[in-house]
């Protein structure tokens, strides 16, 4: 069965595109979920508007990460934790923690583009990038100091 993605979909292609796929797939999974549609000289015609409707709204949207991404970037990310006499940290620095930091700097951000797999757990500097669009990400310095130390311009 052909249908029209309205979705990108892992593994199978991008919105707007036009993929051959099983017809369980399709009936059970991809209409159901409203990802696709059946592909009709009606539904293609109106994919067609619609995506025209998106590119520009994508275009608008990448913009404005590209744009927040180069405020991002000149931004001194600073925290202060506690430490033992070996240098190992007592708790460990999350995303939650970061996000919070650049929240007082004025940037509200979602933890989760935050891509950091585990938390940090080693003072110094750590690179941790941040997805704020598709195709836009920004690699962000995170100083990780010990608590009373002087702050590295903060």
């Amino acid at each position: 069965m052909e249908v029209i993605l309205r979705e990108h979909v892992e593994n199978l292609g991008k919105r707007g595109e036009i993929v051959k796929v099983a017809d369980g797939y399709a009936r059970n999974y991809l209409l159901p979920r409203k990802l696709a549609l059946p592909a009709t000289d009606g539904n293609r015609k109106h994919v067609e508007r619609e995506r025209k409707i998106v590119e520009a709204r994508e275009s608008q949207e990448k913009g404005q990460a590209e744009a927040l991404a180069a405020r991002l970037a000149a931004v001194d990310i600073t925290i202060a934790r506690r430490v033992g006499d070996t240098e190992q940290l007592y708790g460990s620095v999350t995303s939650a923690d970061i996000a919070d930091f650049l929240k007082t700097k004025g940037f509200d951000l979602d933890r989760r583009k935050l891509i950091l797999p585990e938390p940090i757990k080693a003072i110094g500097d750590h690179d941790v990038p941040l997805k704020l669009h598709r195709e836009v990400t920004v690699p962000l310095k995170v100083h990780v100091v010990k608590e009373g130390a002087a702050p590295v311009g903060g």
